[in-house]
C-alpha cells in the first residue's frame, strides 16, 4: 500500500493521466458516453470530459450492508433495483435473501429515488441501447458498484461498454475483466486499502457541484 499512496495528486491529475490509456480520439468520434457510478467518478468524468461535447450522466446505487456490520457491503442496488450480490460474503455469513431483496427495495424507494428527483428532477437514466459507454469512478475497493452498473447498462444492449478507474485492485479488474469491452486504469494495485490513500487530495464533491455538472446537459 505504502508504494501507491498518495500517487494521484486529485481527480484533475487521473484525468489527465487517464487521457494517456484512453484512445480520446475514439472517445470524441464515436460519442462515448459517460457514465460515473459514484459522486466522485462524476468529478472525474467531467475532467476526463473536458472541453469535448460527450454527455455525462450518473448512475445511482446504494450498498447493502450485512445485518450484524454495518460496514460490510453484501450487495448493491441500481436505479433500475438491479442487484448485484456478493454471494461468498453472503454464504459465508448465513444471510437469507430475503433480507437483501428486503433491503434492496428499502434503499430504492428511500434513497435512489430522491436522487433521481433531486440531481435529475425526476429524468429517469437514459438508455445506452446502441451506444458506447465508458463507466468512471475515482477507484473501487469491491468492484460492486461498477458490477451493478454493468449488469443494468449490459441489459439495454450497448454497442460497446468501457471502464475507466485511475487505481483498481488486482482481483477486482480479474473480477470486471469478462464482462467490459476494455478496461482503463492506471495502477494496478495487490493489497488495495481505501482509494481516498491514493490520491493527495480526496475532496468530498458537495451538491451543488453534482447539479452543475448534471445540468450541462450536452447530449443527455
Amino acid at each position: 500500500m505504502t508504494k501507491y499512496k498518495n500517487i494521484l495528486k486529485n481527480r484533475e491529475d487521473a484525468a489527465k493521466k487517464l487521457h494517456d490509456v484512453i484512445p480520446m480520439q475514439k472517445f470524441k468520434d464515436e460519442n462515448w458516453r459517460l457514465v460515473a457510478v459514484s459522486r466522485g467518478g462524476l468529478e472525474l468524468a467531467y475532467q476526463i470530459r473536458g472541453k469535448q461535447k460527450n454527455s455525462i450522466d450518473i448512475l445511482f446505487s446504494e450498498a447493502i450492508m450485512a445485518p450484524n456490520n454495518h460496514e460490510c457491503e453484501i450487495a448493491r442496488v441500481c436505479e433500475g433495483e438491479e442487484i448485484v450480490i456478493n454471494e461468498n460474503l453472503v454464504s459465508s455469513f448465513g444471510i437469507k435473501y430475503d433480507y437483501i431483496y428486503g433491503e434492496a427495495h428499502r434503499k430504492h424507494e428511500e434513497k435512489i429515488l430522491s436522487y433521481i428527483y433531486k440531481y435529475r428532477k425526476g429524468r429517469p437514466f437514459t438508455s445506452m441501447c446502441n451506444q458506447i459507454v465508458l463507466l468512471v469512478d475515482e477507484g473501487t475497493e469491491t468492484g460492486l458498484k461498477f458490477a451493478t452498473a454493468l449488469k443494468a447498462i449490459l441489459a439495454m444492449k450497448p454497442k460497446a461498454i468501457y471502464i475507466a478507474s485511475p487505481v483498481i485492485p488486482s482481483d477486482v479488474l480479474e473480477f470486471l475483466e469478462p464482462f467490459a469491452d476494455d478496461l482503463f486504469f492506471l495502477y494496478k494495485i495487490d493489497d488495495y486499502v481505501e482509494t481516498s490513500l491514493y490520491y493527495e487530495e480526496f475532496a468530498k464533491i458537495d451538491e451543488e457541484r453534482i447539479e452543475k455538472i448534471l445540468g450541462e446537459k450536452s447530449e443527455i
